[in-house]
């Protein structure tokens, strides 16, 4: 089957190709929305006859690259082995050796830096020494895991292409966004400095502020609002656009303003939403895809679509954070952007500033359009400069001078607050201010010490040197706030757990362990990253760190692994799923109660309980799973042994004892018959057997 890749992806396909040849490992590092993954599937398409081993983070953005391929290319691709990073690490040596893959594709593969995912995949690659292996990534660093760089550690520097976003745009492979800087809560910023200005100790600091004050206030009331900002830049009103929120109390909170925002747009815009582990979120995902509505639409989303998932016809995203991380960020704007899309359809990008603190810019993305654009004339290849610049249209450009003109006034030197606290230790022995402290002075001196600690992590931008860091040890000074160190506790916990039970599976209602409720806390975090609520306390670090200690995200998901991986030994044991109700095996599971459970599962579809994926019912079906109650089954087994007994012998004379070869008691089962024919026997069955010519 042919396939016609761009010309950027038919280069890296050929370059990665060549280099699987000579190497073995190859990595392809392109942006968001390049189309890199159609390099993996292209390969598939080329070697029909040899076995891919497809691995992923989740099943749903395979499939939703499978559905792309299909619609761009036609045609199955029957020779795939899809595997999550997630399954692979359950996988027992004779699962693996099965696989038996001819190529191996690690799609997002600097996820595989993970330590329970990452074992997975080590075990795979030492099975398979010798089997290409080809990387697909937006990026190859781990940021919040040490900087480390997974194209070494994977594939041992072997890049078969590499692209940054800049150089993207730059080469025209993505159309260059129009780009809408605007702010919202201004009015609360406000409020904070006017609340500043009234406590600072200086006459004169107060009379300069006021100035400021003033003239701000003036500014903003002639300043757009953000309904009149997309009114003026939401060119495509029944367009599709993606809305990233914070968390899931954020996402709610800007649902809400739907009606405020995009009146002046569509006064019936269709909204959707979604996040991760959200049991809606994929048919919700898919309503959003198919609407072609007149009308404009909008799907807000916290994390879901950062990464592996694309679509081709969105107008824009709007960033409604109040921080993000580079990767992110840019993941997220390249949602909007796509290599195929027609000259002159410019996605538009509505960066929408939460606070004066966290103000984001596209700066990284600017520099690095420069970078490509010097690499390309210095080396004569200027025909490749397609875009040098975007728009970029800053709304609130004078606010935002107004504002840092304002903060410089009313921020009281380093060596003021120093002073502050050293007065603060002389009197308590100690630097515990609380957050709200104020000095009598009028300085907020709890708030100046967070920030120092904030500053020290990184979590803000300042500087603070060495000599002011030893100045603030000789007052004791706390660098961990209480949140760190009730995290730090209960980590080393956590800890301690996995080294002693091998996993983090603490029973929620008896799990105190190292002196702290452990169970109650990992269940906390799992909600937390569930809802992606407390972002500020689950930081992608923190994750990246309880991933290392094993932890399980998805308690219900990894159960079910293990109970399938206990039905599957005891189908290469007895060759079906026919498990009586009471049958544990040797490794302790309740195999007979999962199947009844499961069954019961599939049974009570749609009445809101927890209900099987079709993957989870496709994969028992390929284990002959019998979906209907156990005794039915045991019955209409017996009942068509019958039936080949009088087929061959012509009568029902038989024997108490008789057994067939597959083990049927029919003797046994044809006497019970005729004893509870009259008593509770259902009319279905008492007709069937009536049919038989059982008397």
């Amino acid at each position: 089957m042919g396939a016609v890749l761009f010309q950027h992806n038919k280069t890296a396909y050929e370059s990665a190709l060549t280099m699987l040849a000579k190497k073995g490992r190859a990595a392809v590092i392109h942006p968001t929305g390049t189309g890199k993954s159609f390099i993996g599937l292209k390969l598939c398409a080329d070697f029909p006859d040899r076995t891919v081993c497809w691995l992923s983070p989740s099943e749903y953005i395979f499939r939703t690259q499978l559905e792309n391929w299909r619609v761009a290319c036609g045609g199955t691709l029957a020779n795939i082995r899809f595997c999550t990073y997630a399954r692979l690490m359950m996988m027992e040596a004779g699962e693996l050796t099965e696989i038996c893959p001819d190529y191996i594709v690690l799609d997002e593969f600097h996820r595989c830096g993970a330590k329970m995912w990452g074992q997975g995949v080590q075990r795979l690659l030492a099975q398979y020494p010798k089997t290409p292996v080809l990387g697909l990534s937006a990026t190859n660093i781990r940021y919040l895991d040490g900087q480390r760089d997974m194209a070494d550690e994977l594939f041992g520097g072997n890049i078969a292409s590499e692209m940054t976003l800049g150089d993207a745009i730059v080469r025209g492979i993505l159309n260059p966004p129009k780009y809408v800087l605007s702010m919202y809560s201004c009015q609360k910023e406000l409020e904070r400095c006017r609340e500043r200005a009234k406590n600072a100790k200086s006459r004169a600091v107060r009379a300069e502020a006021e100035k400021y004050l003033e003239t701000l206030k003036r500014a903003l009331e002639k300043a757009d609002g953000l309904d009149e900002v997309f009114r003026k830049h939401m060119e495509n009103r029944s367009g599709k656009y993606l809305v990233f929120c914070s968390d899931y109390e954020h996402m709610q909170e800007m649902i809400a303003k739907v009606p405020e925002w995009f009146a002046k747009v569509d006064p019936e815009p269709h909204i959707y939403s979604v996040y991760s582990e959200d049991a809606r979120a994929e048919t919700e995902f898919a309503r959003f895809k198919a609407d072609e509505s007149a009308h404009l639409k909008l799907l807000f989303c916290i994390d879901m679509l950062n990464e592996g998932v694309h679509m081709n016809d969105v107008s824009g995203v709007i960033l409604l954070r109040p921080t993000v991380s580079p990767i992110i960020y840019k993941q997220q704007i390249g949602r909007a952007l796509s290599a195929g899309k027609s000259r002159g359809e410019n996605a538009v990008i509505f960066d929408v500033v939460m606070n004066i603190e966290n103000l984001c810019s596209i700066g990284t993305v600017e520099e690095e359009m420069q970078a490509a654009v010097r690499y390309y004339r210095e080396r004569g290849k200027s025909s490749f400069i397609v875009n040098e610049h975007f728009h970029i249209t800053d709304e609130v450009q004078d606010c935002m001078r107004l504002f840092r003109k304002l903060n410089e006034t009313l921020g009281a030197s380093w060596e003021l607050m120093y002073q502050a606290a050293e007065q603060y230790f002389e009197k308590h022995g100690n630097l515990e201010a609380t957050k709200r402290y104020v000095t009598e002075d009028g300085l907020s001196l709890g708030q100046w010490l967070d920030t120092q600690r904030k500053v020290r992590a990184g979590k803000v931008q300042g500087i603070l040197t060495g000599s002011q860091i030893t100045r603030l040890d000789r007052l004791g000074m706390r660098w961990q706030s209480k949140a760190d160190q009730n995290w730090e506790r209960y980590f080393a916990a956590a800890q301690e757990y996995y080294r002693e039970h091998g996993n983090l599976l603490v029973n929620v209602r008896d799990g105190k362990y190292g002196g702290v409720n452990l169970g109650k806390w990992l269940a906390q975090l799992r909600t937390y990253k569930k809802s992606g609520i407390r972002n500020a306390y689950m930081t992608q670090e923190r994750i990246a760190a309880l991933d290392t200690i094993g932890m399980v995200w998805d308690v219900p998901d990894y159960f079910w692994e293990q109970n399938y991986h206990a039905a599957l030994r005891y189908h290469r044991e007895h060759g079906n799923l026919d498990v009586p109700y009471y049958y544990v095996d040797s490794n302790g599971v309740k195999l007979g109660v999962w199947i009844a459970n499961t069954r019961f599962a599939r049974r009570t579809e749609g009445t809101g309980r927890a209900e099987l994926t079709e993957e989870q019912v496709a994969r028992l079906d390929e284990l002959g799973m019998i979906w209907e109650n156990r005794n039915n089954a045991i019955w209409e087994k017996a009942y068509m042994a019958a039936c080949r007994y009088r087929k061959k012998y012509g009568n029902l004379n038989i024997p108490v004892a008789y057994v067939t070869e597959d083990g049927c008691h029919l003797g046994r089962w044809i006497r019970k018959q005729k004893e509870t024919y009259h008593t509770g026997m259902n009319a279905e069955r008492r007709k069937k057997l009536e049919a038989l010519g059982v008397e």
